[in-house]
């Protein structure tokens, strides 16, 4: 009987070669191979897959009808990014709609790096316009302000625009990016790429824009690639499906990979470890593995679970260097590979990142070129492979198999989870450079038909599908189960077997300011049934205007390597610089440290400190001094404003900077008639612990901030502060002084007749400037900021940051939570509770401006587990309610049993197990892995008058606070390093 299982090629298109699998799938998931093959890629991609697709059809009896779909992965696009090849990576104009100096701090292409920044940048500016996250407007577009930046785009001949609107993605009734779009359209013509924002990425100012910029740079690029890909299938017959594999492993039809190439950037990297999966089999060791995929131009590193899916990325990803927020694998990627250049130099040997790539064959001295390459140190070393003898001295062959060794040791530590010896599966085409043992390595595996596993993964790629809708309803799962089923329609329809459904998110979500409403999401994976829309997707590439094309010849041109060299810091033995007086002068290094610290201390709220650290930064780059005191060496004489960012966190990551605080420290200033000698933030915990750092800057009121803070974390609400638990009145904590940075300026005065009244004018104040604001409080003097405030805050922070920032430099993230333990006081004050997975995500923005809901975390199973540490013996799962902060800790046992493990005022956060740092609650996602730990509060919290303000009932949880945790004061930095230490 004929064997009628799907057919299907999976390719892998690299920057040196093309890899191609025929493979006979039965039941879904079991496979055969029934050929493969392997062409160098050349500069005309045409006939680099349609002659690697005709040499594996040669190879076998396949009939090309009998193809059931043709799935392609690529690294071509990242690879031109990290090589900073200006031939395939455009100049991009951006203008960003922001008025009032609202992300003028963190200005385009803020922590670029510098050489990708010179391919990429072609044009910036900011515009009037932008909405809040309520999708009102900050202010309107100017249409004469759009036209000018026409001209300039005009004038400097750029191809490609990225509009990035501050809250666009929240923009349902302005639609401002499309309006601007429409403008620039009438003024440059079809001939322009337009890209904006709200259609690449969700929310997050920054990381949205870069992913955007990525995605502009790389549009033609891609559509002269992709266009060879449909030239390929016609010229060898093929008349079934074209996908490529997107980041996520997914199967993308190509019109929408035309406008989004950045969706399948990572594919070869995901690809890679599906496929080694899929090859190694029982060889995946319980803690899972390494998978080291080396190409012609790069090298991917990726960390395999047991399960077979590589584990997921932290919240934002690092492309190329890049901050931006599509949801990815964990992949580090460096350029080593078969093509990479040697550099020589005072004996010294460096290796890429450029490449010859697919000029290996022409270039490389082992195949009679004149160009040094990995390959050559190979084929010197003994390999078999080239047709010439690959003439390089000895000294260079011995220190360039030492630079390739130490480069794939290095990448697979940062990988690594622990600095124990791990199983490495190597794949890829250049794995002949990879040494026989590698230190922290336990063994090399190479299993059969590794140097096409990419195209193995692309061919067993999964179809996606998603629902989503807004409700009115209070029966949440119902309607869960309903986007379900409506998801798995949406797979089906696009080539899904409905019989192996894989949920990978589901969220719901309350929908801000609407009550009662719910936005309801689910996303599903299923295994691909090609012949289900056969039909449909050739006649959407018949109906597609993109016609085949041969593609010109292209030659790269790379950027020079124009980064700062310094010498890299030893964290461990790094110490911060305390003058005589015991002044802190905050290095670039310590404001690392207390950005890391600041979000764990922020118990899931405060917003990330990632925009505040960029604009500290930046003051630091441009010389400017930030500095530090201590609490003990205030005196009475000094004046201290309590200075603090108010309003929703999703604000933050939206609508950064701008000039509110200025504004409400001026206001406060004249309202009281008293001049400010130190900072002092309200909260550490989040952005706002970076805030007082920045207005006391030498830049702005050239101050030092004190080392404590009245809150030891983050709170909600401005009266839960230390300063209100020994009070008499709110009235003690008035004025406060409101600025919306737009010239919305409030005070609230003195003579409110309750903490209600008096917060229920501060949130009024606060929604009417768009859900954040920047306040000051009745400023201190020197005895009352240490009678009421909570001792080394900075301190903490930094201490905190420390520990993790040197577990990611010696890749040992695993002892994260024990030194964060030792750090806090040792296991009498603080604890790690549970190690587990995100299940799911219900929040929601209320009235009052707060961040509300609850995140489900359930027990690893035993495929995802990777230390002795993360079994849980005694809990399935644990739930986590949070109110812009976590509340709670509530645990069910095996047997079904609830029990309160943690209440506020701990202090409780979770951990991205696969970073060491903080999440925050606006990241809390599906499928994301997390500690879950628990810190002891100020004794101040722990008052009757402190439980009061901020235990459980504080928050509407009807659980009584007990602990055994016992607080313990944090060591002071400026004691330990200061000259009296």
């Amino acid at each position: 009987m004929t064997d009628q299982s799907p057919l299907i090629v999976g390719i892998d298109v690299g920057g040196t070669n093309t890899d191609a699998v025929l493979l006979r799938v039965a039941d879904g998931s079991n496979i055969n191979v029934v050929a493969a093959h392997k062409a160098p890629t050349t500069s005309n991609v045409t006939i680099s897959v349609r002659d690697t697709l005709q040499a594996l059809l040669d190879k076998s009896t396949i009939n090309s009808g009998d193809i059931s779909a043709l799935a392609i992965g690529t690294t071509h696009f990242l690879n031109a990014i990290i090589e900073r090849d200006s031939s395939r990576v455009e100049k991009v104009a951006v203008i960003r709609l922001a008025s009032y100096n609202f992300s003028k701090g963190q200005p385009t292409f803020s922590a670029w790096p510098k050489a990708l920044k010179n391919v990429v940048n072609g044009h910036t500016a900011i515009i009037p316009g932008g909405c809040n996250i309520t999708g009102d407007e900050i202010a309107p577009i100017d249409e004469n302000a759009v036209k000018e930046q026409v001209e300039i785009i005009k004038s400097k001949e750029l191809k490609n625009v990225v509009i990035v609107g501050i809250g666009s993605p929240m923009d349902k009734d302005h639609h401002q990016e499309n309006r601007v779009k429409d403008i620039i359209r009438t003024g440059l013509g079809p001939g322009v790429n337009i890209v904006c924002s709200h259609d690449v990425a969700g929310a997050g100012l920054l990381a949205r824009e870069n992913a955007s910029i990525l995605n502009a740079s790389i549009l033609n690029f891609a559509r002269r690639t992709i266009r060879s890909f449909i030239g390929a299938m016609s010229k060898t017959g093929l008349h079934c499906p074209l996908y490529l594999s997107s980041n996520e492993g997914h199967l993308l039809p190509f019109s929408e990979a035309l406008k989004y190439p950045i969706a399948i950037f990572s594919s070869g990297a995901t690809n890679s470890i599906r496929g080694a999966a899929l090859l190694a089999g029982d060889q995946v060791e319980q803690k899972g593995c390494i998978v080291v995929d080396i190409g012609g131009t790069t090298t991917d590193v990726g960390y395999l679970l047991k399960n077979g899916y590589p584990r997921l990325a932290k919240s934002y990803t690092d492309l190329a260097g890049v901050k931006i927020n599509l949801q990815m694998p964990s992949v580090e990627s460096i350029g080593l590979g078969g093509g990479s250049l040697l550099h020589v130099a005072d004996g010294k040997v460096t290796i890429g990142p450029e490449s010859v790539g697919h000029d290996i064959l022409t270039d490389a001295l082992c195949f009679g070129g004149g160009t040094p390459t990995a390959t050559d140190v190979a084929a010197a070393s003994g390999a078999d492979i080239g047709t010439s003898k690959a003439d390089l001295p000895e000294a260079t062959i011995v220190n360039a198999k030492a630079s390739i060794k130490r480069m794939l040791e290095l990448v697979i530590d940062r990988t690594k989870f622990s600095p124990e010896p791990c199983a490495v599966i190597l794949v890829g085409g250049g794995s002949i450079l990879c040494p026989d043992a590698l230190e922290g390595v336990s063994r090399i595996i190479v299993p059969e038909h590794a140097g096409v596993a990419n195209a193995i993964g692309a061919a067993m790629a999964k179809v996606s599908g998603s629902a989503e809708f807004v409700v009115r309803t209070d029966n949440i799962t119902a309607e869960i189960a309903r986007a379900k089923a409506l998801a798995v329609k949406d797979a089906v329809s696009r080539g899904g077997d409905q019989n192996a459904v894989t949920v990978l998110n589901e969220q719901a979500n309350g929908v801000p300011y609407s009550d009662g409403e719910t936005n309801i999401r689910v996303e599903v994976a299923l295994a691909a049934d090609h012949a289900r829309v056969h039909k449909e997707l050739l006649d959407s590439v018949k109906e597609d205007p993109v016609q085949e094309e041969e593609l010109y010849e292209e030659t790269k041109t790379h950027e020079a390597d124009t980064e700062d060299v310094r010498e890299k810091i030893e964290l461990k033995t790094y110490t911060p610089s305390i003058d005589p007086d015991g002044i802190w002068s905050v290095s670039k290094t310590d404001l690392d440290f207390l950005s890391i610290g600041c979000y764990i201390l922020g118990c899931g709220g405060g917003g990330s400190p990632y925009g505040v650290f960029l604009e500290v930064a930046q003051l630091l780059e441009e010389g400017e001094t930030v500095k530090i005191k201590s609490l003990e060496s205030l005196t009475k004489d000094d004046i201290l404003p309590p200075i603090a960012a108010v309003g929703t966190p999703a604000v933050s990551i939206e609508r950064p900077g701008g000039d509110s605080m200025l504004h409400a420290l001026a206001a406060m200033s004249d309202e009281m008639h008293l001049e400010y000698t130190t900072m002092l933030t309200t909260e550490i915990g989040g952005s706002n612990g970076l805030q007082a750092l920045e207005w006391g800057s030498s830049k702005y009121y050239n101050i030092p901030t004190v080392d404590a803070d009245q809150m030891g974390r983050a709170y909600p609400s401005y009266e839960m502060c230390s300063a209100y638990v020994t009070a008499t009145s709110i009235n003690d904590l008035l004025p406060v002084t409101l600025c919306s940075g737009t010239g919305n300026n409030v005070v609230i005065p003195a003579n409110q007749t309750s903490q209600e009244e008096a917060s229920l004018a501060i949130r009024t104040a606060v929604f009417s400037m768009g859900v954040a604001a920047c306040g000051v409080s009745r400023p201190l003097d020197g005895v009352q900021a240490q009678r009421t405030s909570i001792p080394n805050s900075y301190s903490l922070a930094w201490r905190l940051g420390r520990v993790v920032s040197i577990a990611q430099q010696t890749s040992s993230l695993s002892s994260v939570p024990n030194k964060i333990i030792e750090e806090c006081g040792g296991n009498k004050s603080a604890k790690r509770l549970f190690t587990g997975k995100i299940r799911s995500v219900e929040s929601s923005l209320t009235t009052t401006a707060h961040s509300v809901g609850k995140v489900i975390i359930e027990r690893l199973s035993d495929n995802e587990i990777e230390s002795a540490d993360e079994r849980q013996a005694s809990y399935t799962e644990v739930h986590i309610p949070f109110m812009n902060e976590n509340l709670a800790i509530l645990a069910k046992s095996e047997n079904g049993e609830e029990m309160v493990l943690a209440t506020a005022p701990d202090l409780i956060f979770l951990l991205d197990v696969s970073t060491g740092e903080a999440i925050g609650v606006q990241e809390y996602r599906y499928g994301l892995k997390v500690t879950v730990m628990i810190v002891a509060p100020h004794p101040i919290w722990v008052t009757e008058r402190g439980l009061q303000l901020v235990g459980p009932g504080a928050f509407g949880l009807e659980y009584e606070y007990t602990s055994s945790l016992v607080y313990t004061k944090p060591r002071s930095v400026i004691e330990e390093f200061g000259p009296n230490r």
